[in-house]
């Protein structure tokens, strides 16, 4: 009974830890460099089957890192 009820509260745990996720977005980000010298973030994944990659915009690179781990964490925690 005692290892039933250890299941249950860590089942409990992640209910609350994934119900406290953000936004989430799949994939992975990467630098890119122009020819001209320049470097970029590209965000690659995988959608209805079919590779995409998008620009990210250094405004918006600290919200795209957050919603990439939002989705590790999502990722490890339905594994478990």
């Amino acid at each position: 009974m005692d290892k039933a009820k250890r299941i249950e509260r860590r089942i409990e745990k992640i209910k609350q830890s994934l119900a406290e996720l953000g936004g989430m977005r799949p994939g992975s980000l990467s630098v890119q460099t122009r020819s001209w010298g320049g470097k970029y973030h590209q965000l690659s994944y995988t959608h209805q089957g079919k590779g995409r990659t998008e620009y990210v915009p250094p405004r918006r690179l600290g919200e795209v890192k957050r919603q990439l781990a939002n989705y590790r964490k999502f990722r490890d925690l339905t594994q478990e």
